[in-house]
């Protein structure tokens, strides 16, 4: 399976958009993510137009369908097995609290794909300023991509000379700190939702900070990407051109809308199937997991606190994924903190973020994301669980 540039998923070989490269044969998910590559890429159109086109994969095939149909199947079997029941009643309850939150997630997931270039997100990543990891910060809330969408990004951005720190930075605060994760999260957790959306900026901002000051005493890896940034591009100056070069009309606004459907789409395409896969798992352990074994080995103690960031690591489900597992955990304990834990654990200890660091940006980045993030991650835990 190749990984497509552009949004991270992955893409069978023998379908979809393959693209030969300057010797490299790149593969997309659809016709959107082949435009945005060539566009950043300075690609012409009578190459674009070489693009070999394999048959799409069919809808049967497709992650989020097998997902829905699994869960729907277990579903109706409900009625005529009774031990189901409980997991049907659980999934009802979980769909009730998030459907709203999903569907206006990806609503405003594809007005920011649509409307916000990625030059922006590039053009800022580069200085060794402190401005520039709360920058990184800013814009990875604007990033409505998953948790795994987002590690391709991260790349192409370090790729275009972001510094070593404002890509860890991204990489942190995107899947927890991103505006669809905040809308799914206060679904679950309500205004407590706030502190782990805050809890996930601090710990990005510092840990910025933190390998700022480990790359200037040559402790990890310099991105030998970097160059110098023109200072004559304004992003302010650039959006007011956009702005008064609009023109408000029928052909516009079917313009406007088909590119946020796209955008809807293929953010659809990136995180249902995960958001599908957490309540299905939220739902099986909230059914048949007894409330004991929660209180017991997950509760409001620091070893709960170890524990649950033990799971953490082991489990790899996508941040829409986890969202619904950590709620589960905070229904059956009352213990938020570990919550928060289990949350910001499967970014900072995921062996796929920690993988990709090491073998795309150095060994020593890689290395040090865990010692400096999982301290801040079990005492911001600890605090929660105090506090809340």
């Amino acid at each position: 399976m190749a990984k497509d540039p552009i949004c991270g998923m992955a893409v069978d070989e023998k379908s979809g958009l393959k693209l030969n490269f300057k010797g490299q044969d790149y593969f997309f998910c659809s016709q959107r993510c082949l435009e945005k590559f060539a566009k950043d890429n300075a690609i012409s159109s009578e190459l674009v137009n070489t693009c070999i086109v394999y048959p799409k994969i069919p809808f049967y095939r497709n992650k989020t369908f097998l997902v829905a149909l699994a869960l729907l199947v277990l579903s109706l079997l409900s009625f005529v097995l009774p031990f189901l029941l409980p997991f049907r009643e659980t999934l009802l309850s979980y769909f009730q609290k998030i459907w709203w939150a999903i569907l206006l997630g990806l609503f405003l997931g594809g007005i920011i794909d649509h409307y916000v270039p990625r030059e922006y997100f590039s053009h800022i990543l580069a200085k060794p300023k402190k401005r520039t990891i709360v920058y990184s910060v800013i814009l990875g809330f604007f990033m409505s991509v998953c948790s795994h969408g987002i590690l391709a990004l991260s790349i192409q951005l370090h790729k275009k000379g972001a510094s070593n720190p404002a890509v860890v930075s991204f990489l942190l605060a995107s899947p927890w700190a991103n505006m669809t994760i905040t809308i799914m999260l206060i679904s679950f957790f309500g205004l407590k939702a706030l502190f782990i959306i805050l809890g996930a900026i601090v710990i990005a901002i510092n840990t910025g900070f933190i390998f700022q000051l480990l790359e200037s005493k040559n402790l990890i890896e310099k991105n030998i990407n970097t160059t110098v940034v023109e200072d004559n591009f304004s992003i302010s100056a650039d959006m007011a051109k956009r702005i008064k070069q609009y023109r408000f009309s029928l052909d516009t606004l079917k313009s406007d809308f088909k590119g946020i459907f796209n955008g809807v789409v293929s953010l659809s395409n990136m995180v249902l199937w995960w958001v599908l896969i957490g309540v299905g798992l939220a739902s099986l352990a909230g059914a048949y997991i007894p409330t004991h074994v929660f209180t017991t080995y997950l509760g409001a103690s620091f070893v709960g606190l170890l524990l649950t960031l033990l799971l953490a690591t082991v489990i790899e489900v996508c941040s829409e994924g986890s969202s619904p597992m950590a709620f589960e955990i905070y229904r059956q304990t009352g213990a938020f903190g570990n919550s928060f834990v289990f949350l910001m654990a499967g970014v900072v200890t995921d062996y796929t973020e920690i993988g990709l660091l090491w073998h795309n940006v150095g060994k020593k980045t890689a290395m040090w994301l865990p010692i400096v993030t999982v301290p801040q991650v079990v005492l911001l835990g600890w605090i929660a669980n105090k506090i809340f």
